[in-house]
C-alpha cells in the first residue's frame, strides 16, 4: 500500500489576508469551502502541484508567541518550504510582504548554488524559500 501527501492544516486569524498571500506568491487557489456554521468556514487551498493547505478558523488564542528565524527548534512543524528559480527575484517581487526572519544564507559548502531565505506569512508562520537544492545521488 502506498500513500501520497495530501495537505498541511493551519489555523489562521485572517483568512482573506492569508489566502491572498499564498495565492499571489505561491499559486494556491480555493479548491473547496465547507461551512462550519456560525459564519465559520473550513477552506482548502490547492496549488498546481496538488499540494493542499487546509485552513481552519481559530477557536482559541495562541498560548505563546510565534517563532522567529527559521522556525521553532522544539519538536513540531518548523516551517513550510517552497522552491523557486531565483530567491532574489522572488523576494523583490514580494516587496513589503517579504518579512525576512533569516538570510538569505548560502549553503555552497553542501550543494553548490543552494541558497535559502526565511520569512513570515501574514499569520507569522515561517516560510522557507530556497533555490538550488538537489537530492544526493549516492544514496543506496
Amino acid at each position: 500500500m502506498s500513500a501520497t501527501f495530501f495537505h498541511l492544516a493551519l489555523t489562521v486569524k485572517n483568512l482573506a489576508k492569508f489566502e491572498d498571500f499564498y495565492s499571489k506568491y505561491f499559486g494556491f487557489r480555493r479548491a473547496r469551502v465547507i461551512s462550519l456554521g456560525d459564519d465559520a468556514e473550513l477552506v482548502f487551498l490547492k496549488n498546481d502541484d496538488n499540494i493542499y493547505l487546509e485552513i481552519f478558523p481559530p477557536e482559541e488564542d495562541r498560548p505563546y508567541p510565534m517563532s522567529e528565524a527559521d522556525g521553532p527548534h522544539y519538536p513540531g512543524l518548523r516551517h513550510i518550504a517552497f522552491s523557486v528559480d531565483d530567491i532574489d527575484a522572488m523576494v523583490e517581487s514580494m516587496g513589503d510582504d517579504a518579512v525576512i526572519t533569516l538570510g538569505p544564507l548560502h549553503f555552497d559548502d553542501v550543494i553548490e548554488g543552494w541558497k535559502t531565505v526565511w520569512l513570515k506569512d501574514p499569520e507569522g508562520n515561517i516560510i522557507e524559500i530556497t533555490q538550488g537544492y538537489r537530492d544526493q545521488e549516492d544514496l543506496a
